[in-house]
């Protein structure tokens, strides 16, 4: 809204009633003097996790009037300390009651839950709401357009993560990614994972080395965090990943299930063509023939 990208930010989607606004907490009397905050509505705080530096704090909230309600959390006697940044999400056709933004505010608890992707500050509970059938059929419509923008703004706290087996090629891509492995280095055992919407995903039941053999490596937090998380069990005296879980490169997956720091680009490969995953990716946008 004032021309800066870590400004005021404003998004909707064509033919959608809502409405998002974010901005820092800095801007907070900038973006409460907006009429849609005067609004019900559900809203985010969000900031740094200095326990988990990898994983955002998020509180998760809702309204009858957006603009009373963060300014309560702003207030230093009585609000939250940890926030640094907010979202909220309101319509535009004013036709949001309580009933449907304390439906949300319980639906993305328990999506920020499944995700596991943050550290969510409201707990780990959420109560249920009941709606009407048209009412509750509206309300998990206005939630798959949130998830579609709400990413776009820095916020995956409600993002699934996906499951190996699916396509990166779902939406109409002609390469689809094929599922690489990697075999334990010392312990044996195998890894199987596959890059699926911009994440490298390893497969529940993969197995991994049981202990961080590296040194000075930031990875080493996230095999300790992934312990105690419970997505890594110690199982029959070896190490596997009892769920599923995405990773933002190869390299951080290899690393893992290595103990140790390891080039993703090569460690993984698809065990059909013998290709690395660097070899796989490169296909996918080949070089023209005068640059080879």
């Amino acid at each position: 809204m004032d021309g800066a990208p870590s400004g005021i930010l404003t998004a909707e989607i064509m033919n959608w009633t809502g409405r998002v606004v974010s901005g820092s907490r800095s801007d907070l009397n900038e973006i409460l003097g907006r009429g849609e905050a005067n609004s019900p509505g559900v809203y985010f705080l969000l900031g740094d996790n200095p326990e988990d530096p990898d994983r955002r704090s998020v509180y998760v909230g809702e309204a009858d009037d957006v603009a009373v309600r963060l300014r309560q959390h702003n207030s230093a006697s009585t609000g939250k300390e940890f926030w640094n940044r907010v979202i909220f999400l309101t319509s535009k056709d004013a036709n949001l009651t309580k009933a449907h933004v304390r439906y949300l505010e319980s639906r993305f608890i328990s999506l920020a839950i499944e995700a596991n992707r943050s550290s969510l500050e409201n707990g780990n509970e959420s109560s249920k709401i009941s709606l009407p059938e048209a009412d509750l059929s509206d309300m998990e419509y206005f939630i798959s357009q949130a998830q579609i923008v709400l990413p776009v703004l820095g916020l995956d706290a409600f993002r699934r993560r996906p499951t190996p087996t699916q396509s990166v090629g779902a939406l109409g891509s002609k390469y689809s990614s094929p599922v690489f492995e990697m075999k334990v280095p010392t312990a044996g055992g195998l890894a199987r994972a596959q890059d699926i919407d911009g994440e490298f995903v390893v497969a529940a039941g993969s197995q991994a080395r049981s202990k961080w053999t590296g040194v000075g490596h930031s990875y080493g937090g996230l095999y300790e965090r992934l312990f105690s998380m419970g997505v890594l069990k110690i199982q029959d005296g070896g190490c596997v990943f009892a769920d599923d879980y995405a990773f933002a490169s190869p390299s951080a997956a290899a690393a893992i299930v290595a103990g140790r720091a390891a080039n993703g680009r090569t460690s993984w490969r698809d065990p059909v063509s013998g290709q690395t995953f660097a070899q796989w990716q490169e296909q996918l946008a080949p070089p023209l023939a005068d640059e080879a």
